[in-house]
């Protein structure tokens, strides 16, 4: 039998992928911040929607700049990527405080973050439901893998501080190979 679910807890339901982390500049600053409201828009070329709410300290880089990386870190990094969500970059420098590495990417001034297993330089391309929903709509310009760790396993978050690790692979027929 069916229960009545607290709307409140609707987002708990609806994951749209692996935790990432989202870094901007901003006055020649580096921030980082954890994000998990995403979701792939097109292929090629690709574009990713992605919800930076106005309250984060990135919000201002990121529309200002029109311009970041998405950093998808393995769950191993878990404990980081949960420390810079709970923090805010406005008077703190979370790549130093959190043990990361930022590295210069080749199309965006954002950093790239060594410890992830992939980096996305993006650059904002419309900004037209940024004022009602804080959604941006990023094209990725430059994409990179780091071959040794292509099969990192990622963090999925599922709300109050409650997460999944990806789990078995499985393949089924598709339309592409």
């Amino acid at each position: 039998m069916l229960k009545s679910l607290p709307l409140s807890e609707v987002y708990t339901l609806l994951e749209p992928g692996p935790v990432v982390l989202l870094t901007t500049v901003h006055r020649g600053r580096a921030n980082v911040m954890a994000m998990s409201w995403h979701m792939m828009m097109e292929f090629n070329p690709p574009r990713i929607a992605c919800l930076v709410s106005g309250a984060n300290h990135s919000f201002a880089a990121l529309r200002k700049t029109r311009e970041c990386v998405i950093a998808i870190p393995p769950a191993a990094l878990a404990p980081q990527v949960v420390e810079v969500g709970n923090a805010s970059g406005r008077d703190l420098d979370k790549f130093a405080a959190f043990g990361l590495t930022p590295v210069p990417a080749k199309r965006v001034a954002a950093p790239l973050v060594a410890e992830c297993f992939a980096d996305l330089e993006c650059k904002v391309v419309d900004t037209r439901l940024v004022p009602k929903y804080n959604l941006f709509v990023l094209e990725v310009v430059q994409a990179w893998i780091d071959p040794r760790r292509k099969k990192a396993k990622t963090l999925h978050h599922h709300g109050y501080g409650t997460f999944v690790v990806d789990g078995e692979t499985i393949r089924l027929r598709s339309g592409k190979p």
